[in-house]
């Protein structure tokens, strides 16, 4: 599995990109958000607060139920907002 880090998730992690050989017992994005957070260190204060993270698999949002597996492409990155003021 890649796994991609994006703006302060990047920062805090502190590397942009990882190979990972999945857990057997991650299924989910959910369940893979809880095991890089167990992973502590950086991982653990890019993921305390799980509202701000928004994850893409295989470069379509996802929910935190969808399914994960060998192979995919996970990003990992902040709400991104933008456009013009009204």
């Amino acid at each position: 599995m890649t796994l991609l880090y994006f703006a302060w998730v990047r920062e805090q992690i502190g590397r942009d990109a990882e190979e990972i050989a999945l857990p057997a017992d991650v299924q989910t994005v959910a369940a893979l958000l809880d095991w890089l957070r167990s992973r502590g260190g950086g991982y653990a204060s890019a993921l305390e607060d799980l509202s701000v993270i928004r994850v893409a698999v295989n470069q379509e949002f996802a929910a935190p139920d969808h399914a994960v597996a060998d192979g995919d492409e996970i990003a990992l990155f902040p709400p991104v907002t933008g456009g013009a003021p009204s």
